[in-house]
């Protein structure tokens, strides 16, 4: 028994969920703007700064080569074989006692690997902290 007027039974009473998903969005929004995510990196590195222009170099550095054959060159002239104390003492002897100049690696496309890997690690033994692998710029 329906005693209010204009009421039928057909009629179905409808829930507007505009309003709701418009709440839903905005706190969705707030909270994507609100948080903050931390990186926590295993390893702190601190990286250096570049500049557009070239420092000048007071010395010119000392250019270690390598041929195909995994030959060693320092400044044009070549090492009398391919050991690694070998390598180690004619860096020496062309170093002498100045550590703090640059080397700059210039090893041939076609390079076994372990001559580069060598020739960065007597670098490194005799103390030498700056050294630039050379690279050219590819033709495509």
């Amino acid at each position: 028994m329906n005693l209010r007027p204009g009421h039928h039974k057909e009629d179905h009473i409808d829930v507007n969920l505009t309003p709701l998903i418009d709440v839903v969005f905005l706190l969705l929004i707030f909270f994507m703007v609100s948080t903050t995510f931390d990186r926590h990196a295993s390893l702190k590195v601190q990286l250096p700064e570049a500049s557009n222009k070239m420092q000048p170099s007071a010395e010119q550095p000392l250019v270690l080569s390598i041929d195909a054959r995994g030959k060693y060159f320092i400044n044009q002239r070549q090492v009398v074989n391919t050991s690694f104390e070998t390598l180690k003492a004619a860096l020496q002897q062309t170093l002498g006692e100045h550590r703090d100049i640059s080397i700059v690696l210039r090893a041939d496309a076609n390079t076994p690997h372990q001559a580069v890997v060598r020739a960065m690690d007597a670098a490194a033994q005799l103390g030498i902290t700056r050294l630039s692998i050379a690279t050219v710029e590819s033709q495509k």
